[in-house]
């Protein structure tokens, strides 16, 4: 046994010497290689070959998935901040046109300050009459009454069907009938005389508001405005109305007629001015004041 031991060990000596030998020959500088050098170069190139391009391909398809998996993340990014700019876009144009409703209503404010202008918001539209009839935060509460005049920046919307103590309904002029008519002039351009008339409701087929004529008034083009006159006491005179669309006769044609183009856009209210009438007006004031 101890000789066959002695062998196998004498054998793993040899071997390490040559191992050691053959690794201290190799790393001399040489200009040439043996052959075994070569093929054992080789060989383990091919193997690392073989190795290395499955896994660089694997890698590579890592790689891209890890890519298109960022560039989905940066485009749901994207999206939501288009989305936010969008929303953000539209909050800036309503904005604006908001400024510019209000700045327009400041504007016709100081235009009626013979009048005692009160200032509402829609808050509601009557659904079963959407679009003749809407509800404002003003009440009694802030000085509205039944019958006061409705106004916007644009012209005339209306007039106060029903007040409580905080909201109003407001009936559009496209609701009107003959018992809710508004006296008018007409400020011809051809004429140093106005028009006289009255609105007695509104066409549902061409969807514009019915004028009829006191007298028959030759100078009456399309084109003219329609204002109130401020007889009846209801209406407060100079609130614009609409435009004249066309002149005609009624259906017996004995009676002067005219379709009126409302100035305000009834479908599209936000901000409203209510007129009170009752307040004295300048004029009265001026006139009062010559009499003492």
């Amino acid at each position: 046994m101890s000789f066959f031991r002695r062998k196998r060990l004498f054998t793993i000596l040899l071997a390490l010497i040559v191992l050691v030998g053959l690794i201290g020959f190799s790393l001399t500088d040489r200009d040439q290689r043996s052959t075994i050098e070569e093929f054992f170069q080789d060989a383990v190139g091919w193997v690392q070959q073989i190795v290395l391009t499955p896994v660089n391909y694997v890698t590579d398809i890592v790689s891209n998935i890890d890519s298109m998996k960022n560039m989905y993340d940066e485009n749901q990014v994207l999206k939501e901040n288009l989305a936010q700019y969008q929303q953000t876009l539209y909050e800036v144009q309503e904005l604006r046109k908001e400024n510019e409703e209000l700045m327009n209503m400041l504007d016709k404010t100081e235009s009626i300050s013979d009048y005692t202008p009160i200032q509402a918001t829609v808050i509601a539209r009557s659904p079963e009459q959407w679009f003749k009839q809407v509800t404002i935060d003003k009440g009694k509460q802030d000085g509205v009454e039944k019958d006061m005049a409705v106004i916007t920046a644009e012209g005339m919307i209306g007039k106060i069907q029903s007040a409580s103590q905080f909201t109003s309904t407001v009936l559009l002029l496209n609701g009107f009938d003959r018992s809710n008519r508004i006296a008018v002039n007409v400020d011809l351009t051809e004429s140093d005389e106005d028009a006289r008339g009255f609105i007695l409701g509104y066409s549902e087929e061409r969807d514009q508001l019915l004028l009829e004529f006191t007298e028959y008034y030759e100078e009456v083009l399309e084109g003219e405005h329609v204002f109130s006159s401020g007889l009846g006491g209801v209406f407060p005179r100079g609130l614009e109305i609409g435009t004249i669309e066309e002149v005609t006769t009624d259906q017996y044609g004995l009676t002067q007629v005219a379709y009126v183009q409302p100035s305000a856009n009834m479908n599209d209210l936000r901000h409203v001015i209510v007129v009170d009438r009752d307040m004295t007006t300048s004029t009265d004031i001026d006139e009062s004041e010559e009499e003492d």
